[in-house]
């Protein structure tokens, strides 16, 4: 149920669940609802959800999207209803949102090691038969305290693992073929756990430079492609297959190669972990996919589906508008919000939006605020003008909000989501 204890949500309305929001008739364009607004465009999450599932179908491989992203249960089961292998989460309270909307494959993109953690994993495991999770581990010293909490827990069955390679200077993982294969041969000897695959996350060697991106992505694929046939001719790998997994949402299709390797002597399922796609962005990834669609000769691919509205609450001085939205409401940890479309005052039709002037930028966030710097002999915003920002990284825009409403292309709300960070 949605309700005005949610942000924006009109305060009138009592409460409601998706259904009877999609009953009241409202429309953005009409101000039903109060500013900001985050908006979620249907026809575009529609698009980006099914556009990547047969993306990896077409590459013989398996998505599980990365559900930090949104953190949203209805999103989740979208998802997976279209086709999703399982879903990848950071922590294991995410895990708990994943499992209670459906999720029966995780993989925990992320070390594990805490005993309240290792605690929640092994409840969850417990309560839910056919739950498999994979979480990952790049140190003898994560190892030991993992088999330390252990011996002392009545745990049903071992954790399975995946060890993970990374990129030095950059984020978590092994960074040299002896320390990533001196680990595997502890997993491998652990009563604590079960060494399953090798993980590996390319984003941290990515810079959006075609030449530069193929050439470090590729490196880091030998590195953990060496690591993978180092343990398989050791026998290093628990099960019947091997799982390898990679992929964020700016250079996906570069882990191809480690995705589908072959030369191993048991089946590989290879797992993609792209998250960002399902609403992609305005500026960040928009970037970044230009590369992909180039490399991979494609014509069409994702949209942005993710935007807010706010209202122009000021206009103090010649050249300078405030909006009513700020770090509270949207992304800005990669970039500033972008204008990407003006609704005057009045308008109450789509057809009636236009596309700001090239001059207009958003130049700061406050907590509530946003700087509109435009040109005073161009067109000009006025007090009570809607302004909808696109903006850069979604997910750090989804944490800022309870719920989000889901609109049609004329922006007729036809429902609602929920997260829950």
């Amino acid at each position: 149920m949605f309700d005005a204890t949610c942000k924006s949500f009109p305060l009138s309305a009592g409460a409601l669940s998706s259904e009877a929001i999609a009953a009241q008739g409202w429309n953005v364009l009409a101000d039903d609802l109060a500013y900001p607004t985050a908006v979620l465009k249907r026809s575009a999450l529609n698009h980006n959800i099914t556009w990547m599932q047969r993306f990896a179908t077409r590459k013989g491989v398996h998505l599980a999207p990365h559900g930090k992203t949104t953190l949203s249960p209805e999103l989740f089961r979208m998802q997976l209803e279209a086709g999703a292998w399982g879903l990848t989460f950071a922590t294991i309270f995410q895990l708990r949102t994943g499992v209670e909307a459906g999720v029966r494959r995780a993989i925990i993109a992320n070390q594990v090691l805490g005993p309240a953690d290792l605690a929640g994993l092994g409840a969850l495991l417990q309560a839910h038969a056919d739950l498999e999770v994979w979480f990952l581990v790049d140190s003898l010293a994560q190892l030991r305290l993992i088999e330390q909490w252990f011996v002392q827990q009545p745990v049903s069955r071992p954790f399975d693992v995946l060890l993970e390679m990374g990129v030095p200077g950059k984020r978590t993982g092994c960074r040299s073929l002896a320390q990533a294969l001196e680990l595997a041969q502890a997993c491998a000897q652990s009563p604590a756990v079960r060494l399953c695959g090798l993980e590996c996350y390319e984003g941290n060697a990515a810079v959006c430079d075609s030449a530069h991106d193929v050439r470090a992505v590729s490196d880091l694929v030998r590195r953990t492609l060496e690591v993978a046939r180092a343990c398989d001719a050791q026998s290093l790998f628990a099960h019947d297959s091997i799982l390898l997994t990679a992929g964020g949402s700016a250079v996906f299709d570069l882990v191809l190669p480690l995705l589908t390797a072959g030369g191993l002597s048991k089946p590989v399922e290879g797992v993609l972990r792209s998250g960002c796609y399902i609403t992609h962005d305005h500026a960040h990834y928009t970037r970044y996919l230009k590369l992909v669609e180039q490399r991979e000769g494609l014509q069409e691919s994702l949209r942005p589906a993710l935007e807010v509205w706010t209202m122009v609450q000021s206009v103090p001085e010649p050249g300078l508008a405030f909006l009513s939205c700020g770090r509270r409401d949207i992304s800005y940890d990669i970039e500033l919000p972008m204008p990407q479309a003006l609704a005057r005052a009045g308008v109450r039709d789509a057809s009636g939006m236009q596309r700001p002037p090239a001059d207009w930028r958003i130049t700061a966030l406050n907590d509530q605020h946003a700087y509109l710097q435009f040109d005073p002999n161009g067109i000009v915003p006025a007090v009570g003008d809607r302004v909808v920002l696109g903006l850069s990284h979604p997910c750090t825009t989804f944490d800022k909000w309870r719920w989000m409403v889901v609109a049609e292309d004329d922006y007729r709300v036809s429902g609602a989501i929920h997260t829950e960070f």
